[in-house]
């Protein structure tokens, strides 16, 4: 069974054909669409250049809000639900809803995957928020998929069976996850994917009297929002979004605009330390900063010799490796993000029904 992945970032449109047969994955075509046009003419675009037709097309949908918790057929309902979440998370809630439509046409089973599926796991403790019990009001969690795949590919790497593990997804957008024996237990992003780190383009924490005094002071909904999801993070900072192009940078702007980014995502590692309890084995990056920038992971791990990390020699291409010494007792693991795949697996298990015993098939 061939099925097509349509992952719809905040920045970029990424897709995966992947066939899926007897359990076993194989990855037929991929891509990667740095957006200069808006997704549905992209997802059209990318359809018309496959060497196969898929059987199936799965898209990465951000946010599930409290209806969807596992991955689902796409339905009518469906569209109009995620049509309803779009205020929830505009950046990717609408691209991902462009790229349904741009598929509507090819006649196969569509399927929705939910990146806050997840994190359902998560204890009250960590999920309400100090505020009396609004509907839909609490932390969600993103980057699902990602967490899932680091996960179960850690566990490969080590023979560690359900770890203990801090993941961070570092790219345009960011998060972090506290995972106890293999489930998320806290995560920075909360409601809307706007919480917890620094990213390209979105703030992270922020004191609510900000918003308080912005809207005092002449901010409505619309330029709000236009804020705090496309003018904030590195981009208002530094005035560029990209990782990449603030460590070229040899100005002050740039070294301030990185520090940020690293000194928010050591407090939320020394904060899921403690909440783990001692029982963390690694820091895992992933994510196309974490995956690929060895001076960004430097700065971010470097100060943890505290807790036992020690790191060993590093490189920007490190592809899958522990980046940790031996000895170490905290380790650190580099591990690229497989949510496509993770994926394309969700989706046959949903319309074939799981694998069967070894010598069957699906």
């Amino acid at each position: 069974m061939h099925v097509l992945v349509v992952n719809a970032g905040s920045a970029t449109l990424k897709f995966k054909l992947v066939r899926v047969a007897g359990g076993e994955l194989k990855i037929v075509a991929q891509g990667r669409v740095e957006l200069a046009q808006d997704h549905g003419r992209a997802v059209a675009r990318l359809l018309a250049g496959l060497p196969v037709r898929p059987d199936a097309v799965a898209h990465r949908c951000v946010h599930g809000g409290e209806r969807f918790t596992s991955v689902v057929p796409i339905d009518e309902s469906v569209v109009r639900d995620l049509e309803e979440l779009i205020p929830l998370d505009p950046l990717h809630g609408g691209a991902a809803l462009a790229g349904i439509v741009a598929t509507f046409g090819l006649g196969v089973p569509l399927v929705a995957a939910f990146d806050t599926a997840f994190h359902s796991t998560i204890p009250d403790a960590a999920r309400r928020y100090a505020l009396p019990a609004f509907a839909g009001v609490h932390r969600y969690g993103f980057h699902g998929w990602s967490y899932l795949s680091v996960v179960e590919r850690y566990a490969e790497l080590t023979g560690s069976t359900d770890p203990s593990l801090i993941v961070l997804h570092l790219g345009s957008g960011a998060s972090a996850a506290a995972i106890r024996e293999g489930k998320s237990v806290d995560t920075s992003m909360g409601m809307s994917p706007l919480e917890g780190l620094v990213m390209g383009t979105r703030p992270g924490d922020l004191d609510p009297g900000v918003l308080l005094h912005l809207l005092h002071n002449g901010y409505d909904e619309e330029r709000l929002a236009e804020l705090l999801y496309r003018q904030s993070g590195l981009l208002g900072l530094a005035g560029d979004s990209d990782v990449r192009a603030l460590l070229r940078r040899d100005d002050d702007d740039a070294r301030l605009a990185l520090e940020i980014f690293c000194y928010r995502v050591r407090k939320y590692i020394g904060a899921y330390l403690a909440v783990l309890e001692g029982a963390a084995e690694a820091i895992v990056f992933t994510g196309g900063v974490g995956e690929h920038s060895s001076v960004i992971r430097r700065q971010i791990a470097e100060p943890f010799g505290w807790a036992g990390l020690t790191l060993a020699e590093d490189g920007d291409w490190v592809r899958e490796q522990r980046i940790s010494t031996e000895g170490s007792r905290l380790h650190a693991w580099v591990i690229p993000t497989r949510e496509e795949e993770m994926i394309a697996r969700a989706t046959v298990e949903l319309l074939q029904g799981p694998p069967v015993a070894a010598g069957g098939s699906t």
